[in-house]
């Protein structure tokens, strides 16, 4: 076996990488499963599956998209703030600089996207 084949038989999945990181993201930050449903645009018997690990993300599909964002959040605050905490904290405060609350703002794309590009810029003032 070549390194090129032992690289490719061991790579993990990117499917279950996503789905599992989008999982943790979403219990360190406390986001509800309903409150997951809107930021991923899938039904609610789906997110139950991914959270059992009887799901897994699909890169052809939107929810990709929006999952790939939804863990961009999380990481940019952990690198911010540093505590899942103070993470959960922001994210439930209101935000003069995105007018809302972020965690009323991801439920849509629009709003994810804005949150994610305020974390950002507040990323490359640090």
């Amino acid at each position: 076996m070549t390194s090129i084949q032992a690289e490719t038989a061991t790579a993990p999945d990117p499917r279950a990488v996503l789905s599992k990181a989008v999982t943790r993201s979403a219990e360190r930050l406390d986001i509800s499963k309903a409150l997951l449903v809107r930021v991923l645009g899938v039904s609610a018997s789906t997110v139950t599956r991914l959270f059992a690990g009887n799901y897994r993300l699909e890169p052809s599909r939107k929810e990709w998209e929006f999952a790939l964002l939804f863990v961009r959040m999380f990481r940019l605050l952990d690198s911010i703030v540093g505590s899942e905490g103070t993470a959960r904290q922001w994210l439930a405060s209101d935000n003069l600089g995105l007018n809302a609350r972020p965690v009323d703002l991801i439920g849509n794309p629009e709003g994810l996207v804005r949150v994610v590009l305020y974390l950002d810029a507040a990323r490359g003032q640090v």
